[in-house]
């Protein structure tokens, strides 16, 4: 264990499943005290988990509240949390456009928002929103899903210029396929189909993801800020 970690306090939304879940996992080896949100279900070991809604202020700043007494500020925020509502543009209805924005980008914003308030204060702050090779690929199907996550990349660059300067960093982390409840859903024929599009032939594992989210919070990225680092198998070149 890390112990040069251990007094750092780190939130993850959406870290009761699927990436979100192993980004908490790691952050925990590292020795980090860690606070995952979910709407339901718990963080792993070693994590505390409190209820929140992203799409509610309110219950972000109570979750805050309770994280900031028991753990202290946090300082380090992976916006993770995340929904999907995939159909044809013809299909989707405002609804599906709005709840999908609602969540993955205004939720970011919530949370954000929340978080800097201290990190300003400390003149120290590590923000990482978890987007898409989608956000920069787009796919057919997934129109609010890929606007989503593509304006979180704006996000992270607007946060730069304007906190870059108190030892603020904010990040973009883009996976591609990586094997979660998500993709093992999917029909075999089409799991192959989606292999066959990324240059390294396999999906990504979610520790693969935590990882990279762990390594540009820690010490040694500093100086990176308004990046998109992809962890995609190569599936998104060049975007």
């Amino acid at each position: 264990m890390d112990n040069s970690n251990s007094t750092r306090t780190a939130l993850v939304t959406g870290g009761n499943r699927g990436i979100g879940y192993a980004i908490a996992e790691e952050l925990v080896a590292k020795g980090y005290k860690v606070a995952v949100t979910a709407r339901s279900g718990s963080g792993p070991a070693g994590t505390m988990t409190v209820q929140a809604d992203v799409t509610d202020f309110g219950s972000i700043d109570a979750a805050f509240n309770e994280i900031e007494s028991k753990l202290g500020p946090v300082e380090i925020l992976v916006a993770n949390a995340g929904i999907t509502r995939d159909t044809l543009l013809l299909r989707m209805t405002e609804q599906d456009f709005t709840d999908v924005l609602e969540t993955n980008l205004s939720g970011a914003f919530r949370v954000v928002k929340r978080a800097s308030k201290n990190m300003i204060k400390a003149k120290f702050g590590r923000i990482v929103l978890v987007s898409s090779v989608v956000g920069l690929l787009g796919s057919a199907g997934q129109i609010n899903y890929a606007a989503s996550k593509s304006g979180l990349i704006g996000m992270a660059r607007s946060i730069t210029r304007e906190l870059g300067s108190r030892n603020i960093t904010a990040n973009v982390v883009a996976p591609g396929f990586v094997e979660t409840e998500m993709t093992a859903v999917l029909p075999q024929e089409q799991q192959a189909e989606y292999l066959k599009s990324i240059p390294a032939g396999r999906f990504c594992s979610p520790l693969e993801v935590a990882r990279v989210v762990s390594w540009l919070v820690g010490p040694d990225a500093g100086y990176i800020s308004g990046a998109v680092i992809p962890v995609d198998g190569g599936l998104g070149m060049g975007h």
